[in-house]
């Protein structure tokens, strides 16, 4: 089987990109999503773009969903019952004891996941060295089950103190609540994370058992409708952290999918940095409803090891990417200020922007880019038309109300301060980290991406724009080139000396060996939590580590924590080092190749030779070439000029030139020597 898959659900399109490893072969396709059923555009993509044949070849669909994410975010899923040790019942909502916002003298928290009526306490004791204090007394299961029954409880989450160092107690319980016949999910806090910090461990148990309930019949549905088209490879779905779990994996770790959707992009950008020998690559990727980006430094993508979804600390590790509602479908409004502002609300796939005609009636970011002529086409990938009366119109309502001349300065605002909201999402990632934007170079890729090529790179004060090979589809391109990757991590309090450097390697090997058995295809990564004794946090240090292998020398681990350290904060500590937590991550490559993903042909320009586009530089209508991508000529261009593909348009203007890059990309430049 030499075929690979991989699918994208975005707020607004499902992107989809085959390719065939035998010939070569690439297909794309982007669809509209169905937020209800985000399974239904996904086999919506499948139905519109692939064979029975494709299906049937393929080894690999990997697949990027938010759909435990929206269920955290709409608070739309399971009914959670969680079971504590005594004492504990009121964690949740005792939190860090911290504020937020400082500034906000009367803050309003959210409710937390899991009611107190739902909260119940059991008698038990486990010291943190693992030592039982008090035996877990089972008196009392039958009427918790029985209690939760009468709430409709589908999930329950079990968390009892220090269990990460003996889940002895966790064990018994689960087994009683089976025997007492309770048939729902359970999720226990030592399965989930193995660290501690009991309200990060209590709150991370209860989202993965809330989000069970929308993962569970999602994947489910989706494999069972991938087999009925005839599809028996293997289905893959992006992990928070990088890389991919079995939907096997994913069914029983959910919590891991929840920062997924992101992902494939941001991984996708740093396989390209590391191609291109690019310093510092920032992706912007520019959806239907979204912004994301992150800061990717020497092609490493910055992992962290807890989250934060809707204000709830999440133990497992993920990526750093900053999300923003700045998109295609962002809604363009005036405020009661008589200002204009762009989003953070969407248009989403359904209404989607008025020029989609499928019924919305407000402008937005699209309607904008319509009106400047920065999109080339009659019609998007997908079979949406675009109506540019519609645009025009929901663009002067807006005239009066903003106080601007007409439609075109609205138009160029809307396009300005969309812009102006991605450049201060990235300058929070690097500029604010002491990190120099000028440095790097921005990947532009997502629908409207491209779209924004120029644009950006003035607001951002850069000079250079890389946009990658299927642009529009870069991040299902991200999917297919995954590896396999799972993590475990455990809390080990120690100071850090020659005499513990056994015990950390017996713990790494046992993370490693929970894996399963290696296999060649397999690499591991060492990963320590250290800190100067009597801080609170900690910075992760990564290793390089072999299965079983003694650790490298204490000095250079020591040496690297400082470094790292002096980099983040400018000081460092007369202070020892202290050991927190050992982490492990197995990456098993999968036998699929990571060369550029060719851009098919697409002859869907109208047969247009040049068009008026609005220029950023001129602050005027400048007559621009339109061109093919594959149609760049191999000494490049200098703006204006509009280079269209499938799924997406890249505008290049006056002021920059553009020309073939590797890794079969375009690199648009800025010359600021040109007359402006």
């Amino acid at each position: 089987m030499t075929v690979v898959i991989g699918v994208d659900v975005g707020g607004t399109f499902t992107d989809l990109v085959m390719r065939d490893q035998a010939d070569g072969q690439v297909i794309v396709g982007k669809v509209p999503t169905t937020p209800q059923d985000p399974e239904v555009g996904v086999l919506n993509a499948v139905d519109a773009v692939l064979t029975p044949e494709h299906l049937s070849r393929s080894s690999h669909f990997l697949h990027g969903t938010t759909v435990g994410l929206n269920a955290l975010i709409e608070r739309r899923g399971a009914t959670v019952g969680l079971i504590t040790t005594a004492g504990f019942r009121d964690v949740l909502e005792i939190g860090r004891g911290d504020r937020p916002d400082p500034y906000d003298l009367r803050p309003r928290p959210k409710d937390p996941l899991v009611p107190r009526r739902r909260r119940v306490e059991v008698t038990e004791r486990t010291r943190a060295d693992g030592q039982v204090v008090t035996p877990l007394d089972l008196s009392d299961v039958a009427s918790i089950v029985e209690s939760f029954a009468t709430e409709s409880v589908d999930a329950i989450a079990v968390v009892l103190i220090n269990s990460y160092t003996n889940p002895h107690h966790e064990l018994l319980l689960e087994a009683e609540l089976r025997r007492c016949g309770y048939e729902g999910d359970i999720s226990l806090s030592h399965r989930v994370s193995g660290e501690y910090r009991e309200y990060e461990r209590t709150t991370t148990t209860v989202i993965d058992a809330f989000v069970r309930h929308r993962m569970g019949p999602y994947l489910r549905r989706l494999r069972d409708g991938l087999a009925e088209r005839g599809f028996v490879g293997e289905l893959l779905i992006t992990r928070s952290g990088g890389g991919a779990l079995t939907v096997e994996e994913a069914l029983q770790r959910p919590f891991e999918t929840i920062l997924s959707g992101p992902v494939a992009g941001a991984a996708a950008t740093a396989r390209l940095a590391q191609a291109m020998s690019l310093p510092l690559a920032i992706p912007a990727d520019v959806g239907g409803t979204s912004f994301d980006t992150a800061a990717i430094v020497d092609g490493r993508l910055p992992l962290n090891f807890e989250g934060d979804v809707e204000g709830l600390p999440l133990q497992c590790p993920w990526v750093d990417v900053r999300s923003i509602g700045a998109g295609g479908g962002s809604l363009a409004h005036v405020d009661e200020g008589g200002l204009l502002r762009v989003g953070p609300r969407s248009a989403g796939a359904i209404p989607g922007p008025a020029c989609y005609q499928r019924g919305g009636v407000q402008a937005t970011v699209t309607d904008a880019a319509l009106a400047l002529g920065m999109l080339a086409s009659g019609a998007l990938s997908g079979g949406v038309g675009l109506d540019l009366a519609a645009a025009h119109r929901v663009l002067d309502d807006l005239v009066e109300s903003s106080g601007l001349p007409d439609r075109v300065s609205v138009a160029q605002g809307i396009m300005r301060i969309a812009a102006s909201h991605m450049a201060e999402a990235v300058r929070g990632i690097t500029v604010e980290k002491g990190v120099d934007l000028r440095a790097g170079a921005l990947v532009a890729f997502g629908g409207a991406g491209p779209l924004f090529a120029s644009l950006l790179a003035l607001e951002m004060d850069v000079d250079t724009v890389v946009i990658p090979s299927n642009a529009g589809n870069f991040s299902a391109v991200g999917l297919m080139q995954s590896d396999v990757s799972r993590s475990a991590a455990r809390t080990l309090l120690r100071p850090l000396s020659p005499h513990i450097m056994q015990e950390v390697v017996d713990v790494a090997t046992d993370l490693g060996l929970s894996f399963g058995p290696a296999t060649d295809a397999d690499s591991y990564e060492l990963l320590l939590d250290l800190r100067y004794r009597g801080q609170e946090h900690s910075l992760t240090i990564a290793l390089p580590w072999a299965l079983g292998e003694q650790t490298p020398p204490i000095e250079l681990i020591e040496s690297k924590f400082e470094a790292e350290y002096h980099a983040s904060y400018g000081l460092n500590l007369p202070e020892s080092v202290e050991l927190v937590n050992v982490r492990v991550q197995r990456h098993t490559r999968l036998n699929v190749s990571r060369e550029a993903v060719s851009a098919p042909r697409w002859n869907g320009a109208t047969g247009l030779v040049e068009r008026p586009v609005w220029s950023f530089t001129q602050a005027e209508w400048l007559l621009t070439p339109v061109i093919e991508r594959t149609d760049l000529p191999k000494e490049g261009m200098v703006g204006p000029v509009l280079i269209v593909e499938q799924t997406a348009t890249t505008v290049v203007d006056f002021g920059f030139g553009v020309r073939p890059g590797e890794q079969e990309s375009l690199v648009v430049t800025r010359d600021r020597g040109a007359r402006t």
